[in-house]
């Protein structure tokens, strides 16, 4: 008997107990070689989908960082060692290091540079002490505690625009509610725009305003991480409630302190928006005086108003020069206290 199409013929062991009978005939199936390859295709495209998907998932990162990050990055310090103006950018005389060398001698530069110090320094540590202590009391079990935490990082969604042009109102000379406090305990009227101390308090109110309540919930996070087994030691021990803070919460927040510190001072040195608007008539000179220009303001001041494009470049990569800086104290440091643990 010839076996159908497909199949071919095979033999059967014999039955036990009946030696000698013939074997049997069986029909067993041929493998389909269509079905053979689409298996293989299968399995490459499933071993082609695990090796690589990882990389188009984060691909359009790298592409966007590229074309927004690495690109204007490499343009400005070309740019940086160029004569080039705002109004014809593709037309660059070389220069070399004339534009870094040039700050070195600018007054306006070193102004900028010392009033984004004082206004870092102003508005960064009282920021991160009422943050330490918001957290600090968020950390209990409070009613409502759910409440508190949005409210505070209700300022941090808040516009910059927004808040700065409400803080102008809240210290204009004449009508300004600040100014109507203080004047209920006999102080004269501070034109807070024009001063020098005062403008850059002014400028530091609102950005602790902003990032007071952000800071906050980082360290409230960090004091949640701490194991309740010290603070029941501490308690064991006799100490207060301050006792812990100081000798159990603040140790155990340092690493999360040493963030917060680094990352305000970029912060800072990168302010922008808020000495901008806070005095719309001055724009970007920071004051009549310059009291309050930061380096984002003389950037902003050098390449758009003054249509250098060189120059702000030089400033632009000088303030990445500074960050740079930052970052390898911060290295430093945090690899201290590591050790010291």
């Amino acid at each position: 008997m010839t076996p159908p199409s497909g199949f071919t013929a095979g033999t059967a062991a014999p039955p036990t107990g009946q030696g000698g009978a013939a074997p049997r005939a069986v029909a067993v199936k041929a493998p389909d070689p269509g079905e053979e390859r689409r298996r293989a295709r299968r399995s490459r495209r499933y071993r082609w989908d695990i090796k690589y998907s990882p990389y188009a998932f984060v691909a359009p990162f790298f592409v966007f960082f590229a074309a927004f990050g690495l690109f204007p990055l490499l343009y400005t310090g070309w740019a940086s060692l160029h004569r080039v103006e705002l109004t014809d950018p593709t037309h660059m005389e070389w220069a070399g290091w004339h534009n870094y060398s040039r700050l070195w001698d600018d007054e306006f530069f070193w102004n900028a540079l010392q009033n984004t110090f004082t206004i870092g320094v102003i508005s960064t540590v009282p920021q991160l002490l009422m943050a330490l202590g918001l957290a600090h009391l968020l950390n209990y079990k409070l009613r409502g505690s759910m409440f508190f935490r949005v409210a505070i990082l209700t300022p941090y969604a808040t516009s910059v625009a927004a808040a700065t042009l409400v803080f102008v109102l809240l210290f204009g000379r004449d009508y300004g509610m600040v100014n109507w406090a203080l004047g209920t305990v006999g102080i004269d009227n501070i034109d807070w725009q024009n001063g020098s101390w005062t403008s850059q308090i002014a400028v530091s109110t609102i950005v602790i305003w902003r990032w007071t309540g952000y800071n906050a919930l980082i360290y409230l996070a960090a004091m949640q991480a701490v194991p309740n087994d010290l603070y029941e030691s501490a308690a064991l021990d006799g100490a207060s409630r301050w006792q812990q803070f100081v000798n159990v919460t603040i140790p155990s927040l340092r690493p999360t302190i040493l963030f917060t510190v680094v990352v305000s001072t970029i912060g800072a040195t990168q302010l922008f928006g808020e000495p901008l608007l806070f005095n719309g008539a001055a724009g970007a000179t920071g004051g009549p005086d310059h009291q309050y220009q930061t380096l984002g303001l003389y950037l902003y001041e050098q390449g758009w108003v003054n249509l250098h494009l060189g120059r702000a470049s030089a400033i632009a990569w000088t303030m990445f020069l500074i960050l740079l800086l930052i970052a390898a104290v911060n290295a430093i440091v945090a690899r201290r206290l590591r050790k010291s643990q």
